[in-house]
């Protein structure tokens, strides 16, 4: 019972965040992608933040457009059928591949190419992977 509450209450949070994050706060989110209501979206530069298809954005997770401490504003690409993990930090300027998966709490600080596998403070590649929607891993290339 309290499952199916749960259940039916994020499907109506979800599509009212996609609105919030596009329309109202200006980024570029796929409607089929999922930001997590406990993730930070940069909203200093909100137009330049990407988020591909079929993306997930987990609980604590930080996708930031600029770096006031470095004046550095740059555009952060998110391909499509992503995971980020919870807790990690996806710094300004930063592109994630497609079918990319990011470990949680990592701080990504350099480019992420397509079909890898990400972990660690500054977050380096660990593998190659195959994964399906919303960064589910499938199998490993």
């Amino acid at each position: 019972m309290v499952t199916a509450l749960r259940n039916t209450l994020r499907n109506i949070v979800r599509p009212l965040r996609w609105f919030y994050l596009c329309k109202i706060v200006g980024i570029n989110l796929h409607p089929s992608s999922i930001v997590s209501l406990g993730a930070f979206i940069d909203r200093t530069r909100p137009t330049l933040i990407y988020i591909g298809r079929e993306t997930i954005i987990t609980r604590g997770a930080v996708v930031l457009s600029h770096d006031f401490t470095r004046s550095k504003t740059k555009p952060t690409l998110i391909g499509d059928c992503c995971f980020i993990g919870a807790n990690a930090v996806v710094l300004p300027g930063i592109s994630i591949g497609d079918h990319s998966v990011i470990g949680a709490g990592s701080v990504v600080t350099r480019n992420v190419p397509p079909h890898s596998l990400a972990a660690g403070n500054p977050a380096r590649v660990f593998r190659t992977i195959q994964t399906g929607a919303y960064g589910r891993i499938s199998d490993t290339i």
